[in-house]
């Protein structure tokens, strides 16, 4: 695998938007930076406003960029390190050849003090690479479990569960 320059981003945007919306301010050495549309805290989505994460507090959000990753890519999501230098811990993913949707990721604040998010801020920063052969199915014919979400999709929850 070889990851994408800005420059490769750039070209293979021209024939297959693989973000949209794309703002080339978001656009990265190597990567493309993906912003919240949204924000879940106690169970409640937020599309809107200024937040404070508390110390030992957990949150989803959702990209406002809709991903469509073509057959012969994959994205590797990364926390910005800014947020990581505030205590900000979240999941991390690959976004599988074929999927298209907005991505949902978590976060936990573990440091010792409250962190400010807003919806529209930059979250994550999606790498891509460029695999040696084409996939010979797509995410949507291995499991696709999440194709075409839009917003927070939460984990589907399971006997016994209280998510």
């Amino acid at each position: 695998m070889a990851v994408l320059s800005d420059r490769d981003i750039l070209a293979r945007m021209k024939d297959h938007p693989i973000v949209d919306p794309f703002e080339e301010k978001n656009l990265t050495p190597n990567g493309i930076d993906l912003r919240i549309k949204e924000i879940m805290l106690d169970g409640e989505v937020q599309p809107e406003g200024d937040f404070q994460l508390l110390p030992g507090e957990w949150m989803l959000v959702s990209t406002l960029e809709v991903i469509d990753m073509p057959k012969d890519l994959v994205g590797n999501l990364w926390l910005r390190s800014s947020w990581v230098r505030k205590g900000m811990l979240s999941s991390f993913g690959v976004v599988d050849s074929g999927f298209n949707g907005t991505l949902t990721m978590s976060g936990f604040n573990a440091g010792p003090n409250p962190i400010k998010i807003n919806v529209g801020d930059r979250y994550l920063q999606m790498v891509i690479l460029e695999m040696t052969t084409a996939v010979e199915k797509m995410y949507a014919e291995r499991s696709g479990n999440y194709q075409g979400q839009r917003g927070i999709t939460p984990p589907p929850r399971e006997s016994g569960s209280t998510m």
